[in-house]
């Protein structure tokens, strides 16, 4: 584990599985779609602190690993 999960008594690790799907699971998400989106929710993990351990984009969801300090629980 790394120096920013840890304090004087205690550590841990968050690992977050999250999945996201368009409303009617629609299969619009190859393409140029695909690009942008993964792309945005790199950016987005990034405002945020947290860092993407990994990423699937299939053709009608996506789902990633992801890793928060603690300050987001």
């Amino acid at each position: 584990m790394n120096d920013g999960s840890r304090l004087n008594h205690s550590r841990w690790e968050c690992k977050y599985h999250v999945v996201w799907i368009p409303k009617y699971r629609k299969k619009t998400l190859y393409g140029q779609l695909r690009k942008y989106l993964g792309q945005v929710f790199k950016d987005l993990a990034r405002s945020r602190q947290c860092e993407v351990l990994e990423g699937h984009m299939m053709a009608d969801h996506y789902f990633s690993l992801a890793t928060s300090p603690k300050a987001y629980f």
